[in-house]
């Protein structure tokens, strides 16, 4: 029977093996030859997905190479240093100072904020002291009251040495008298008791001064005693340095102990590194050293060794690899000169990571990159 003109044979379906050499395609693969003769569809990566991979992975090549290229060149650098000259990794730091309160009590001003240079002695914070001035005025008036009680003292003192004085006189010349007859032995016993008791009287009148006197000075320390809290309250930046941290406000009641600020001493700045024993142990105190940090690479800081541990300890994580803190190190610190560190002082910054230098061998010269300002 023949098919009518309009019927259409049935396509296999996309995915399907043909029953008479049909190619197989879809809408994801290409042709794949006869179907008969393959067990199954291979896929076929689009041509933008393959650009794509070959991208990432050149990528990638590229950034190994750089970065073994960057490790080389830092290997090499490293190991153009000379013998007799070691180095560690480290930071920058510089003496954290606590500004705290004296005495307890309010805080009435504050006359620095962070970052501000201060100099030694500038007063950067005041406290309370209302009623610290009122004892001194009460202490002020004892002082007046003392003096007035050393003026009367002494006025009772004079009176008596009159007195002593007089029966001194009266004394003798009963004496006399007695002698010719013309006083009697009552008169003469009369006038020594008189005389006696004008001495005691003037001692006691002596003593009556020295006693106003010690009250006076008694006073006087309280009033010193006084204006040294009051002094106190006045809260001074002891070296010339950065304000680190603000930790109290005005108006806010501080215990004694009480810190308002922290701030660095710009006169002691140093990085602390850690070397094995074979290399700590040709190293003294007072060694030339160089910092040269991450962010002046080309700036090398003259230094000097200022400390040299006496044991040896594990170096901390974040300042050497594994392999080296599994080694026991000696924690050396290379100082900074004070009058560089002043000089330079607006560009000292704590924490900056860095390297630092030394000398092992004094015989050695220092490379040119790292000579350093004179």
């Amino acid at each position: 029977m023949q098919l009518p003109t309009n019927h259409v044979e049935p396509k296999p379906l996309a995915g399907t093996r043909a029953d008479h050499g049909v190619t197989l395609e879809n809408e994801n693969h290409r042709p794949i030859g006869d179907a008969a003769n393959l067990p199954a569809i291979v896929p076929v990566t689009p041509p933008r997905s393959r650009w794509r991979l070959r991208f990432s992975i050149g990528l990638v090549v590229l950034l190994l190479a750089a970065g073994g290229g960057g490790f080389y060149w830092w290997k090499h650098s490293q190991s153009q240093l000379p013998l007799g000259i070691s180095f560690g990794n480290g930071r920058l730091e510089a003496d954290e100072i606590d500004i705290d309160t004296k005495f307890p009590g309010r805080i009435a001003e504050l006359d620095a904020e962070i970052g501000d240079m201060v100099t030694a002695g500038k007063v950067v914070a005041r406290m309370d002291t209302r009623d610290l001035q009122e004892s001194l005025k009460k202490a002020q008036a004892q002082v007046q009251q003392a003096q007035r009680a050393i003026e009367e003292a002494n006025a009772n003192l004079e009176q008596q040495r009159t007195q002593q004085t007089l029966a001194a006189q009266e004394l003798e010349r009963t004496q006399g008298l007695l002698k010719e007859g013309f006083a009697t032995r009552e008169l003469f016993d009369q006038r020594q008791q008189a005389l006696d008791g004008a001495n005691a009287g003037l001692r006691a009148a002596t003593e009556k001064v020295a006693e106003a006197e010690r009250a006076r000075e008694a006073s006087e320390h309280d009033v010193g005693l006084l204006t040294v809290n009051i002094n106190d309250n006045d809260l001074v930046a002891p070296r010339a340095g950065r304000i680190q941290y603000r930790i109290a406000n005005i108006g806010e009641v501080l215990p004694a102990g009480g810190k308002v600020f922290t701030m660095l001493d710009i006169s002691y700045v140093y990085m602390d590194i850690y070397l094995p024993a074979p290399e700590a142990g040709k190293v003294k105190v007072g060694t030339d050293a160089r910092i040269l940090l991450d962010a002046y690479p080309k700036s090398p800081i003259p230094a000097k060794i200022s400390f040299l541990a006496s044991q040896a300890q594990f170096t901390p994580k974040t300042v050497e690899t594994q392999d080296e803190r599994d080694k026991l190190m000696f924690r050396i610190r290379v100082r900074i000169d004070p009058d560089r560190s002043r000089e330079h002082a607006p560009s000292v910054r704590s924490g900056l990571p860095g390297l630092a230098y030394v000398l092992t061998d004094p015989a050695v010269a220092w490379p040119k990159n790292l000579q350093g300002a004179p």
